[in-house]
């Protein structure tokens, strides 16, 4: 290593490391193996001859030679970055729109910081969301009412590129005083005699009905609501149970107001993806809304994991 340079991608593993507070987390927003983010940081170590961070330490504490680095790559990867947008524009004379369309109620929690930031970047490119929750938001793509769809699968079309963006757990929610709080976790007979509260979207939208209900043959009396806090409160005042992901539930959950359980006993994975057709992917402001999307969900939503 002594021989060696230091390089962009050193520091944007540093800025990284940083942002996800552990070799885990940063080896998933940088999409390697953490042997191989390991192995970079134990090469930067010893060409400068002392530790980047202090191990074992809970928030992550970086040491003189690690935040002098770190001060480096606040100066240096934003101009970079933003050359390279601006390179982009110069040889493509970039602009054009984006419209967004969802499936999911509680995208918007993650997606405006990500449109916020994403605006920034590319000022010259109009950011819209198609109005309205959509059954089939892959359908917009094709008849060019869309150019990206926020799906919970992927799409098996030729014509459709799904990118991945993350996945996460979804709970159980429960009046505090609900009898299945006993429970460790909760599988789908569980939820039989309950009245089981969604958003109004089809079976195949949500997944705990995909996913569990609806392979053991469970048919739970339903109610809908559009509105997550409207969800919220038929809950705390023992109106039925509901489903929904631990990040969107975590203030909630934190002062107390319902309470949740695992669904299952491995736990109930959602994920979701970024669709565009083949066409729009090639649009170099496609490709850096994605990862904008990665970057700020992986930064703001607790307990996800980039796909």
């Amino acid at each position: 290593m002594s021989a060696s340079i230091l390089e962009l991608r050193h520091l944007r593993t540093l800025a990284a490391l940083r942002a996800a507070g552990s070799l885990t987390r940063a080896a998933d927003l940088l999409c390697l193996t953490q042997s191989a983010l390991s192995q970079q940081i134990r090469l930067l170590e010893e060409r400068y001859g002392g530790p980047l961070f202090e191990r074992k330490s809970v928030p992550l504490v970086f040491t003189a030679l690690g935040g002098r680095l770190l001060q480096l790559a606040d100066a240096v990867l934003p101009q970079v970055d933003e050359a390279e947008r601006d390179i982009v524009r110069l040889a493509s004379g970039v602009a054009g729109e984006l419209r967004i369309a969802v499936e999911c109620h509680t995208c918007f929690d993650w997606l405006m910081p990500a449109m916020d930031a994403f605006r920034s970047r590319w000022p010259e490119v109009e950011l819209d969301i198609v109005s309205g929750f959509h059954p089939d938001p892959v359908g917009l793509l094709h008849q060019n009412r869309a150019d990206l769809a926020v799906v919970s699968e992927p799409e098996a079309d030729s014509g459709v590129i799904c990118h991945p963006l993350f996945s996460f757990e979804i709970v159980a929610l429960l009046a505090n005083g609900h009898a299945l709080n006993a429970r460790p976790f909760l599988v789908a007979e569980d939820f039989a005699a309950e009245t089981l509260i969604t958003y109004p979207v089809a079976d195949e939208m949500l997944d705990l009905v995909r996913q569990v209900l609806a392979p053991a043959g469970v048919r739970p009396a339903r109610r809908t609501t559009e509105l997550t806090v409207a969800m919220l409160q038929l809950v705390a005042s023992g109106r039925g149970v509901a489903a929904l992901p631990e990040w969107a539930l975590r203030p909630y959950l934190d002062r107390g107001y319902v309470s949740a359980r695992r669904i299952g006993a491995e736990g109930l994975t959602g994920r979701l993806y970024a669709a565009t057709t083949v066409e729009k992917a090639l649009r170099p402001y496609v490709g850096d809304f994605v990862r904008v999307m990665r970057e700020r969900s992986f930064a703001d939503l607790p307990g996800i994991a980039l796909l």
